[in-house]
């Protein structure tokens, strides 16, 4: 794949993710392969974390809306790195950019 269709691939879905680790142009793409693996393990702790604090009667439902306002947080983190990918720039993205796991 070039490196414009493994960045965007990257941010499509997990499954796209791993194909554009697998696959892609990883020397090249390492950026935006690192932006999408933050964004999705964010939103998996952000699931996990709601899950879990549900289950407290006094908590849940602050825990609900946090975990709500974080989920459309990292749906607009989404669309900022896939519309950044199809641009073709690397521009991090708020809060969650200066994260670097994949190197």
């Amino acid at each position: 794949m070039s490196k414009k269709t493994t960045d965007i691939v990257a941010y499509i879905t997990p499954i796209g993710l791993l194909l554009a680790f697998l696959i892609g142009d990883r020397e090249n793409c390492k950026f935006h392969i690192n932006q999408a693996l933050v964004i999705w393990l964010a939103g998996i702790i952000v699931d996990v974390a709601e899950r879990i604090l549900s289950r407290v009667p006094v908590v849940s439902t602050i825990a609900a809306i946090l975990a709500a306002i974080c989920g459309i947080a990292l749906f607009v983190f989404w669309i900022m790195g896939l519309v950044s990918a199809c641009q073709g720039t690397e521009k991090k993205v708020p809060v969650v950019g200066d994260i670097v796991l994949y190197r």
